[in-house]
């Protein structure tokens, strides 16, 4: 560890001190999802996808979340359940994604997400009474927002660059020293169709194996694990192992990221099998612009170019006229981005050629049965 990291880690060090000294528990039982890692490991459509299986499990679900980039601070509504009530400049994209895709789902801004919980409740407190489910509270991206009480602890692994050169912030990509793994209680490796694919993407024709079941450590229900999960995938045996270094407990759960069908950001929805034949061009500003591309590749298109930006970057019009005229220079009809990406472009003037590919978390059922255990 150099002085960089050194200064960070002390910083880092006083903060979770301070704030675990000081932390609050909500009356109802939170649900964490987060990482270890600055971006990309596809936090937002897992909350999405745990908020849609807590509905139909009979919970109502609450979201809260920090809001990056936001510029509204103090707890607020981004959605009541029923569309964004903010624009994305003062939500931030996230949020906005979380509230257009979540139909009957509040999901509360707050950097203070113990008071973002407590901001719902006593908002809502007529309807909270007449509640005959139960509350979950889903707090996103909190893995190291130790001023909040979590009842479940989901950490999210990205299969394509787990932890980059394990260093701490700003050296390399990591928030907290990788022990901080054994604070999970479920680890779920995300992406894992494009590591899997990487192979065929990049020429050879190997197949994308299956993982219809969790893996298990000691003591938490047993079981060796399955080999043909990890068969012929040295990078999963690898990644296992060294999360198994940390925490020899926490089931350890495959999720893949699919592509779902495009967008416009007028909201009409293209399939997939629609891109067929046709020269993209392809922008992103997230934290993973690799793993987008490798996504865009999976969905078959025809990719004749690629630029990417900063994570959360916020664009200007003299941006869109550039990636226009990098998209003509290409050949390209189409010009493609993330969802993430096309919420903060909303404000701008867009061309009609413009698209966002929707990506669905997909994993299996074991999954949410270990989520939703009492």
């Amino acid at each position: 560890m150099n002085l960089i990291e050194g200064l960070y880690y002390i910083g880092y060090s006083i903060k979770k001190y301070n704030d675990l000294k000081n932390q609050k528990k909500l009356p109802f039982k939170v649900i964490s999802i987060g990482n270890i890692t600055v971006g990309g490991t596809g936090k937002t459509p897992a909350a999405i996808a745990i908020a849609e299986e807590a509905k139909r499990r009979g919970f109502v679900p609450v979201i809260l979340t920090r809001g990056y980039k936001g510029k509204i601070k103090g707890p607020c509504f981004v959605s009541k359940g029923e569309g964004p009530l903010l624009s994305e400049e003062d939500a931030g994209d996230e949020p906005i994604i979380m509230a257009e895709k979540l139909k009957g789902v509040p999901i509360v801004k707050g950097e203070n997400r113990y008071d973002a919980g407590i901001f719902v409740i006593e908002n809502l407190k007529s309807e909270i009474s007449n509640l005959k489910s139960e509350i979950l509270f889903i707090l996103d991206d909190g893995f190291q927002h130790w001023k909040l009480f979590r009842d479940r602890d989901l950490l999210l692994i990205d299969s394509t660059n787990p932890f980059g050169n394990k260093r701490l912030l700003p050296i390399g990509p990591l928030r907290e020293p990788l022990r901080a793994i054994g604070r999970a209680d479920i680890v779920v490796i995300t992406k894992t169709n494009m590591l899997s694919s990487q192979s065929t993407v990049h020429g050879q024709s190997t197949a994308s194996p299956t993982y219809p079941s969790p893996l298990r450590g000691e003591g938490k229900g047993g079981g060796d694990i399955s080999q043909s999960m990890t068969h012929g995938k040295s990078e999963f045996r690898r990644l296992i192992k060294e999360i198994r270094k940390y925490n020899k407990k926490a089931p350890v759960f495959f999720a893949e990221h699919r592509p779902l069908q495009f967008l416009s950001a007028r909201g009409e929805i293209f399939p997939l099998e629609w891109a067929k034949g046709k020269r993209f061009f392809v922008f992103s500003g997230i934290g993973n612009p690799g793993s987008f591309k490798e996504t865009l590749l999976l969905a078959g298109i025809n990719l004749k170019g690629f630029k990417s930006y900063r994570d959360h970057y916020r664009y200007a019009p003299k941006d869109i006229e550039k990636i226009v005229e990098h998209s003509k220079r290409s050949g390209a009809d189409w010009i493609v981005t993330t969802e993430k990406d096309i919420m903060r472009l909303k404000e701008l003037s867009v061309p009609a050629n413009l698209i966002a590919l929707v990506i669905e978390f997909s994993v299996g059922k074991e999954f949410y049965d270990e989520v939703f255990r009492k």
